[in-house]
């Protein structure tokens, strides 16, 4: 029996092409995802709550549907101007923030129990950090409304490093009193009563969008070969400036803001990139070699190096003073073990810095392994996501770009985590959207608007050409004789 035309799935003969199907926007998925993260919040809180032995009020719901509204504004603007990006990025850090609001609220309160005690004046910084969420949402939503194209950031490469480096070099050369050392560290901006900010949170984006355009537009330059050692190509003396200036710069951040983190997280950052432009995996044996040998020297000379590598390896043998830190931290880990001791039931507060650099150690002791690996895996998630916009984006400097920056977060997950568990030394850097601190947060909340501007027009659908009508020749061109009006 023959078919009929409407049963037909091809096209007609004769008739124009079969037009592929829409790709699915997935707004839906991610508003959902929304609602999902926002009852685990509530329920954490809850649970703080109740193993604090609080009353229970209709609060906490208010609390759940305002954290809900706050992300539902978020979520309408990525429905408006990234109606294409991932559907999974936005919940991943929505989920991340909402815990860590709740770990800090839950600190608080152990807190302000003891300073009830002891007769202090106790202030909690769940509010400040709700107000910091609040700011670095309003700066998501300005990066998707500006960046309508990611590859408009490219023609600004050298203008965004020149004031990385400004904002990097800045805590490191200005006087004391507007760049106090803090706990060890001189990473500061600070004018009392007024503000304070951590440049180098800014800086590293600012940085990525430079290396981005810079090797997009230098490429053969870092492919050429040079002799071959060991059945490795290395690359040519002559290429290495690049290179050597980036390793120069992450050593001074290291001498002059005594800060191991950002100068890990900065050279680590430039070798990535640099290993996916040209995929030649002597960049990486000659950077490692080159920051291994540079941590040797500093090691060697400065005081502060080697009083975080002591720390490092024996944290008990100076307990009572440098190695309080690491080993309360690692006491908590003991302490939660494989279940945790649950949320609100522990004492996490006993950790030095635990809302902010311990945080991990904290929710590792309340939580436990299981608790701690399902962490690690959200983030790993939010990193696969972003490495998956990298690779599906159709341009090389937005590759290059979404690579860096997803990289960027797993890395500073990996420096964070590795130094809390003691698998490398402490560094300072904080967890990204979990722990206090305003400049981490906000610069991750553009550094997640630009993931979500480039996973957008990665799976936008490609817009056909304009069909191109044939003129006619110049040459070919009639000569039509215009009279004089009469």
């Amino acid at each position: 029996m023959a078919e009929s035309a409407a049963t037909t799935t091809g096209p007609l003969p004769g008739g124009p092409p079969a037009q592929p199907p829409p790709t699915a926007t997935r707004r839906g998925t991610e508003l959902m995802l929304l609602a999902f993260a926002a009852v685990l919040v509530t329920g954490a809180l809850m649970l703080v709550e109740i193993n604090q032995e609080q009353e229970l009020t209709n609060a906490l719901l208010y609390y759940g549907a305002a954290y809900l509204g706050l992300f539902g504004v978020a979520h309408v603007a990525v429905r408006i101007w990234a109606p294409y990006a991932d559907p999974l990025i936005l919940p991943c850090v929505a989920l991340l923030n909402g815990l860590g609001l709740v770990m800090i609220h839950r600190i608080d309160l152990a807190e302000a129990e003891r300073a009830e005690l002891t007769g202090r004046v106790f202030s909690a910084d769940v509010p400040r950090q709700i107000m910091w969420t609040t700011i670095a949402l309003v700066l998501f939503v300005a990066v998707l409304v500006l960046v309508k194209d990611h590859r408009t950031l490219s023609k600004y490469g050298y203008t965004a490093g020149l004031a990385g480096l400004v904002a990097l070099a800045l805590p490191g050369i200005l006087p004391n009193v507007i760049a106090p050392e803090i706990n060890g560290a001189k990473i500061w901006l600070r004018i009392p009563g007024v503000f304070s900010i951590q440049p180098g949170e800014f800086a590293k984006i600012l940085l990525m969008v430079f290396f981005a355009a810079f090797l997009v537009s230098k490429r053969d330059l870092f492919m050429a070969a040079g002799r071959k050692v060991l059945g490795m190509e290395l690359p040519r003396a002559r290429d290495l400036m690049p290179m050597l200036f980036a390793w120069f710069a992450s050593l001074g951040v290291l001498v002059l803001e005594k800060d191991l983190g950002t100068s890990l997280l900065f050279f680590g950052i430039v070798l990535v990139m640099l290993y996916v432009a040209t995929e030649r995996v002597a960049w990486l044996v000659l950077g490692m070699t080159f920051f291994i040998g540079g941590c040797l020297v500093a090691y060697q000379i400065f005081d502060h190096v080697q009083v975080r590598v002591t720390t490092w390896l024996d944290p008990f043998a100076d307990f009572f003073n440098k190695g309080r830190q690491l080993g309360q931290a690692l006491f908590g880990l003991g302490t939660g073990g494989i279940g945790g001791t649950g949320l609100g039931a522990g004492r996490p507060e006993l950790v030095p810095l635990a809302k902010s650099d311990f945080i991990i150690a904290a929710i590792g002791e309340e939580l436990g392994f299981v608790g701690l690996a399902a962490l690690l895996m959200l983030y790993t998630l939010l990193v696969m996501r972003g490495m998956r916009s990298a690779l599906a984006v159709r341009d090389t400097f937005g590759k290059l770009l979404a690579g860096g920056l997803s990289f960027a977060v797993g890395l500073q997950v990996f420096i964070v985590v590795g130094g809390v568990t003691k698998l490398i030394p402490l560094t300072g850097l904080t967890a990204p959207f979990l722990s206090l601190g305003g400049s981490s947060l906000v610069a991750n909340y553009a550094l997640v608007a630009l993931l979500l501007r480039i996973s957008d027009g990665a799976r936008r659908p490609a817009v056909a050409a304009k069909p191109v009508v044939p003129q006619a020749p110049i040459a070919e061109a009639h000569t039509v004789l215009v009279e004089r009006p009469s």
